[in-house]
């Protein structure tokens, strides 16, 4: 059940979650609710990351004295985060009717709805964040800015991955891969900085031996880089913040030093999804997206670059039902991290009958899951058809923000047999659902070797030398 009214029972269901309500069914049939009417209004959202760059939003509402306005509030609510984890930013310039303008005021405020969005910007960016109201004659110019980095494999390089199960090292001499490592480690349960410094150094001092010389190291870890230094990463959450500022925001930057002052790119694990894709399709308009220990993702645009998006996928809404999972870090409602994580096959096997040990890790909770699926378990495999439907109605609202032509899914939740039903039942919601995007977007999955250490690889080609 949802709520908002013009939520709507998606035709393709699963019998593990009943409740789920797509937010592309949702908004489109919100929208076109809207366009029935002779008075709507238009809203303009800019997010604003640094001077030089701002993305721009257009939508339209009911108008505030319709009997359907009070709709108009969770829509862009919803939209307004959409926008903030999907482009990020630390500034909202808000463009339509007054009344709403206030309401989005006072939701992205400290203290009030959304206050870990708006402290979790402040970090980021590094300033206060704050919502601009625009009068209607005002014009919000979009800047975009764009990176070009990645797809160098001259000379001896190392790549890194570190996920929050996982640490995947590849070293990688003139586009050849000449060894590639997974080592399984615990960073969100490490309160010890060392833990991670010594884990990080270890893997790439294993793949350093391996090659005559270093010439370049590339890293793809989750969370939030600027300028290679960790903003804000799950993977470091339980290091109390006084020792995260010392020893982990420049932990890239200070082990690249340590080994001779190699030169360093650090990415986003979900920019080098995107950048993995677009290097193994020979193709550009690549979203990917990881479902690991959480939800990375990352595009590359039309120009191959990458875009400087926040991309944090696993904050973003896709299900608008009262009864959609929670998120346990930001308290939000239907978000990415349930759904394309090995967290959402965790949260799905009550309900397909499994039982799973509480002894176990949330990796191993997976590998049981997942050996079952292998051996035609009927439950299990409802699991992936499960999260394979949310994929299918979830790129149809990303699409909303990226159109991009081409999907490729990686992670740790898309091994083996439920890979496949993920990419068999996403397409056969576009096919069914949205008959149009089924023709110009293409979901893939790469070879098992490539999904499983493909990033660290890709990161290898990040640092130009």
């Amino acid at each position: 059940m949802s709520t908002f009214k013009f939520a709507v029972e998606p035709n393709i269901k699963t019998s593990l979650d009943h409740t789920f309500r797509p937010m592309a069914l949702a908004f489109t049939n919100y929208l076109n609710h809207v366009k029935q009417t002779d008075d709507y209004e238009e809203v303009v959202i800019g997010i604003r990351r640094s001077d030089e760059e701002v993305s721009v939003f257009r939508t339209i509402v009911f108008h505030e004295d319709h009997v359907d306005a009070i709709h108009n509030n969770l829509y862009i609510e919803r939209i307004i985060k959409t926008l903030l984890w999907l482009k990020g930013g630390y500034q909202i310039l808000f463009q339509g009717p007054e009344r709403l303008g206030r309401f989005v005021q006072k939701a992205f405020s400290f203290n009030q709805l959304r206050h870990f969005d708006v402290s979790f910007m402040e970090r980021v960016y590094e300033k206060p964040f704050e919502v601009i109201l625009l009068p209607k004659d005002a014009f919000i110019e979009e800047k975009e800015n764009a990176k070009d980095i990645g797809r160098h494999l001259e000379g001896c390089r190392i790549g890194f991955d570190a996920g929050g199960s996982d640490r995947k090292v590849s070293a990688v001499m003139d586009g050849k891969t000449v060894f590639s490592e997974e080592v399984i480690w615990h960073p969100k349960t490490q309160s010890d900085p060392n833990y991670h410094i010594e884990g990080i150094k270890d893997s790439l001092k294993r793949a350093a031996s391996h090659l005559p010389r270093v010439d370049a190291i590339g890293v793809s870890s989750a969370g939030v880089y600027v300028d290679n230094q960790a903003m804000v990463a799950s993977l470091f959450i339980k290091i109390p913040d006084d020792l995260y500022q010392k020893h982990i925001k420049n932990i890239y930057i200070d082990i690249a030093k340590e080994m001779g002052n190699i030169p360093l790119e650090v990415a986003n694990d979900g920019d080098v999804t995107a950048l993995a894709g677009a290097m193994s399709l020979n193709a550009n308009e690549v979203l990917g997206i990881a479902m690991g220990t959480s939800e990375a993702a990352g595009f590359v645009n039309d120009k191959g670059f990458i875009t400087g998006w926040l991309n944090e996928l696993a904050f973003v809404p896709l299900d608008i039902s009262d009864d959609a999972s929670t998120d346990e870090w930001s308290g939000d409602v239907g978000c990415g991290s349930t759904y394309f994580s090995q967290d959402a096959v965790i949260r799905l096997a009550p309900s397909a009958g499994i039982e799973l040990d509480d002894s176990l890790s949330p990796a191993e909770k997976l590998k049981r899951v997942q050996k079952l699926a292998e051996s035609g378990h009927e439950k299990a495999l409802e699991i992936f058809k499960t999260i394979g439907i949310y994929l299918g109605y979830t790129l149809a609202y990303y699409h909303m923000y990226y159109h991009m032509k081409h999907v490729l899914i990686l992670g740790r939740v898309t091994s083996g047999v439920g890979g496949e039903l993920i990419l068999d039942y996403a397409k056969h919601v576009l096919n069914e659902e949205f008959n149009a995007l089924s023709e110009t977007i293409h979901i893939q999955l790469p070879g098992e070797a490539s999904r499983r250490v493909g990033q660290s690889i890709a990161a290898a080609s990040l640092t130009k030398i």
